[in-house]
């Protein structure tokens, strides 16, 4: 049996377009988005590569914990991706 893992990812884009290929990535790795939010588009503390505002997502999801760093690996190579934050949910 394959072990599911519950995280949560909270992270920042500029464009609604950009959501898509994340989704698809964590599709591919085999991921189910369990909960979606949008927090809206808020205005930064400060500049991220001169952006004074971005769209701020929160989305809890299950995964395999052996795709795990596979999934962060990616997020790190996507230029659109301004910042994020991927944490390990307790169950």
């Amino acid at each position: 049996m394959r072990y599911m893992a519950q995280y949560e990812l909270t992270f920042l884009l500029q464009t609604e377009e950009e959501v898509k290929p994340i989704k698809e990535l964590l599709e591919s790795l085999s991921g189910k988005i369990i909960k979606e939010e949008k927090w809206g588009k808020k205005t930064l503390s400060y500049p991220i590569a001169k952006n004074l505002s971005a769209l701020f997502y929160n989305w809890q999801f299950e995964i395999e914990e052996k795709n795990v760093s596979e999934f962060k690996k990616k997020l790190n190579f996507n230029t659109k991706l301004m910042r994020y934050l991927l944490l390990q949910v307790e169950k």
